[in-house]
């Protein structure tokens, strides 16, 4: 194995999202985001770098936007200080500032204060 070689791990939410990484030669583990700090911690195991772009989408409702968004982030977040991941990379929203929560519309405020959130 070349040792400048690459090596993606998938953390996945659905078993059926297996198929699609492992195709392209990711190795994949499922992770519950909703649950504990410690799956995450499991599924960090031996990884340099994360790249977070997980997200709720647009058919959920405040409850899953803060609990992924927010928490599910956050939870991330702390398992990467846990398991020594050297970087985290955070894929967050065009405009997460104050102003951006004020001018958001009703149903859209609560993805923005979340990503704020996770962003700070």
């Amino acid at each position: 194995q070349d040792s400048d070689m690459l090596e993606a791990k998938a953390m996945i939410r659905k078993q059926e999202q297996a198929e699609h990484f492992e195709k392209i030669g990711a190795e994949t583990v499922l992770v519950d985001l909703e649950g504990e700090v410690n799956d995450i911690v499991k599924a960090a195991d031996d990884v340099d770098a994360i790249v977070f772009t997980a997200g709720s989408g647009p058919k959920t409702g405040p409850d899953k936007t803060m609990m992924i968004d927010l928490d599910g982030a956050i939870k991330t977040i702390q398992a990467a200080e846990k398991a020594n991941v050297k970087r985290f990379i955070m894929i967050s929203s065009y405009d997460t500032t104050r102003k951006a929560i004020q001018e958001a519309s009703e149903s859209f405020a609560p993805y923005v204060v979340a990503k704020h959130y996770a962003d700070e």
